[in-house]
């Protein structure tokens, strides 16, 4: 990994001292002010201003990395520019983690505090984008078609906000700068090589665009909020033959339909009604010519649940079924499973501390409760090690076009949800060194 030492802040970048706030003093409640509201209201006040002059910069961020979309762990060019824009703020970092990942850590001026995790993905996905912007893809057959390219945009003006409010905090932020969420798991290597350490990091959080909630949206969820994922590959072996004389082969074609068919009970017949389940089979590639019994049949599928319970379930009932349907017909059925991501699992006293500061930011009125999610997310190994929560970023704007969804070769978001998103992530930062949440 390389070590990348902080250069001094740009000229742009205005003395900490307008920042009100003498160094080592924390902002707290004063004594007519038991809650402590004014004081909010006030680093409120001065996050919104940071805010709006580093909105511009946070747009050209994100249109630069769509323009330049990257897969998982070969983020080098969207990595390159993390880096330059956080040794430009003056934020100590290491680039190279998990090969393509880069670590920020923003600590307050006043000693000692605690400490708490931001991460963003980076990579994009392996999608001809079909958008006709000026920021469109520049690479065929890669697409920003999920939001990361957001998300890495907002986490850079969350560094620029809090650079500039050092003195008004105690304690350290991580950025952190995730390769590979895209199916390849960077999250798990990105904590291994000390995401969670140095400081040692009392929670974590991220969020999500989410063409799902309106712009200026925030979801919330305690609990499962995103589903675990498993895939699954099922090789029927028969005995091929002449399409003619069916009486002389043992055909993995009726066998595995048959399979696909027994598999679609699994969710209604062994789930308990109040539990969540799915079982899809997306694939079957079986046979090459009309006249011919092909002699095996494969079969690709994706198992989502919410609770170990149901997973292990699922990947039972999945071998059960086609093991034994298939020896029913004749064949042999070969299953393999590959483990994906566990669930996302929201903690809830972290979740409702997110809750209060979305609140002030967005406004009760556009705080949701987030409905459970079958999509998968590594941000789930974060969650295993330390509390925190997975928020979700309404991105959704029908009157400018913003409607498709995610993974979707027309995928786009509203952009001023990129403030909003800079906005709740700096208070969510700000206010938990000062409240400390404690995990009940």
């Amino acid at each position: 990994m390389e070590e990348c030492s902080p250069s001094p802040p740009p000229p742009v970048m205005e003395p900490a001292s307008r920042h009100a706030g003498r160094p080592g003093k924390r902002s707290g409640r004063r004594k007519n002010d038991p809650s402590g509201r004014s004081g909010v209201r006030k680093l409120a006040e001065e996050v919104r201003d940071l805010v709006h002059e580093v909105a511009g910069r946070v747009v050209a961020l994100r249109r630069e990395f769509h323009s330049h979309p990257e897969l998982g762990f070969q983020e080098h060019e969207t990595s390159a520019r993390v880096s330059a824009t956080l040794s430009e703020l003056g934020v100590e970092h290491r680039n190279g983690v998990a090969r393509t990942g880069v670590l920020g850590t923003i600590r307050g001026v006043a000693p000692g505090g605690a400490a708490l995790l931001l991460r963003a993905d980076m990579d994009c996905l392996p999608i001809r984008e079909e958008n006709e912007v000026p920021y469109r893809s520049l690479r065929d057959g890669l697409m920003h078609a999920c939001g990361h390219d957001g998300h890495t945009a907002i986490l850079l003006g969350v560094a620029h906000v809090l650079t500039r409010l050092r003195d008004r905090f105690r304690g350290s932020v991580r950025l952190a700068f995730q390769p590979a969420e895209e199916g390849l798991g960077g999250a798990e290597p990105l904590i291994a090589e000390g995401a969670l350490s140095d400081p040692d990091c009392e929670a974590a959080f991220a969020l999500h665009l989410w063409n799902s909630l309106p712009t200026g949206t925030i979801g919330l969820r305690e609990g499962a909020a995103m589903a675990a994922v498993d895939e699954f590959r099922i090789k029927v072996a028969g005995r091929g033959g002449h399409g003619a004389e069916p009486m002389a082969t043992a055909d993995p074609i009726v066998a595995a339909a048959q399979i696909v068919t027994a598999l679609q009970t699994i969710v209604s017949r062994n789930l308990d009604a109040t539990d969540s389940g799915v079982v899809t089979v997306a694939a079957i590639h079986g046979g090459k010519a009309y006249n011919v019994i092909p002699e095996s049949v494969d079969l690709l599928g994706t198992l989502r649940s919410f609770r170990p319970e149901t997973r292990l379930l699922l990947r039972q009932r999945v071998r059960e079924i086609a093991e034994s349907v298939a020896r029913g017909m004749g064949c042999r059925a070969e299953v393999e499973m590959i483990e994906g991501y566990p669930s996302t699992i929201n903690d809830p006293t972290m979740t409702r501390f997110a809750r209060k500061v979305a609140e002030d930011v967005a406004g009760s009125g556009k705080v949701v409760d987030s409905r459970p999610v079958m999509g998968s997310e590594d941000f789930s190994y974060f969650l295993r090690k330390v509390p925190g929560a997975f928020v979700f970023l309404g991105s959704n704007n029908p009157e400018k076009g913003f409607v498709h969804p995610h993974h979707s070769p027309r995928f786009d978001f509203d952009e001023s949800s990129l403030t909003v998103g800079v906005e709740f992530l700096s208070m969510l930062a700000l206010r938990f060194l000062e409240e400390r949440p404690a995990r009940r």
